[in-house]
């Protein structure tokens, strides 16, 4: 049975690392790029997320990600370039259409934090396990609680989406068309969403009853059946890290 996680199964270094260096290189890559505000800064950082991505094998499950988020991206860059309060120097017109070279560089700077945002969050959330990434935090004390809830965000998409699967092909087998023209898509849609949306209540209830049986409200101290192992490379990296972002942040003050 396939897991109901966005993790892909690969062999590489970037699945080796610890889940905390991976949540620390998110913090990096958006906070660097803003405090020294440089462009080329921003697109480096964003270059070598797309690398981390071909190492860790795992940038075609990218791909999709970054063409949800294509109209925004989009719209943010037309929306700019025509009507950005900063706008003075004339890019090129088009009729009566003005686009702005100053709306168009404010526009190049959101796609690219944005871009830069989705990119190194698929470094974590598809090179680590949930699990993996749940008993870190918990182990630096993180709640329970808190991590059972990050836990169930993490997996409600690829449940919600394996249970429309499950209920389309019951549809299918019972001579309801679900595939075709976009109207018969869209009439195929609506009938979905009542046992998905069920059938999710159902499963919190299993949930939180299968939870209070293992004793999840206990104060006692918690063991772990499984011990992941990471590469000891993580602690230095955050070092580097913090460090980097340091002398970024004091260089911006005494500039």
């Amino acid at each position: 049975m396939k897991a109901l996680s966005l993790y892909q199964d690969r062999t590489s270094l970037v699945h080796t690392i610890d889940p905390i260096t991976k949540l620390v290189f998110i913090l990096f890559s958006l906070s660097f790029p803003l405090i020294l505000q440089n462009i080329y800064w921003s697109v480096g950082i964003l270059i070598f997320c797309i690398l981390l991505l071909l190492l860790g094998k795992v940038f075609k499950q990218t791909l999709p990600i970054l063409g949800l988020s294509f109209i925004l991206l989009l719209s943010i860059l037309v929306i700019q370039g025509l009507y950005s309060p900063k706008n003075e120097t004339l890019f090129f017109s088009v009729g009566f259409i003005r686009f702005y070279e100053e709306g168009l560089l404010v526009a190049v700077r959101i796609i690219l934090r944005v871009t830069t945002l989705l990119c190194s969050v698929c470094i974590l959330v598809l090179t680590t396990k949930p699990s993996d990434l749940i008993q870190s935090l918990m182990k630096k004390g993180l709640p329970a609680k808190i991590g059972y809830v990050l836990n169930s965000v993490m997996q409600i998409i690829p449940e919600m989406r394996s249970t429309m699967a499950t209920i389309s092909d019951a549809q299918r087998s019972r001579g309801i068309e679900t595939e075709g023209k976009l109207i018969t898509r869209i009439k195929a849609f609506f009938p979905l969403l009542g046992p998905v949306i069920m059938n999710a209540l159902v499963s919190t209830r299993e949930r939180s009853m299968a939870l209070e049986v293992r004793g999840f409200n206990s104060t006692a101290k918690k063991s772990y059946l499984v011990e992941p192992t990471f590469s000891r490379i993580g602690f230095p990296l955050q070092i580097v890290m913090m460090v980097v972002l340091a002398g970024a942040i004091g260089w911006r003050i005494f500039q």
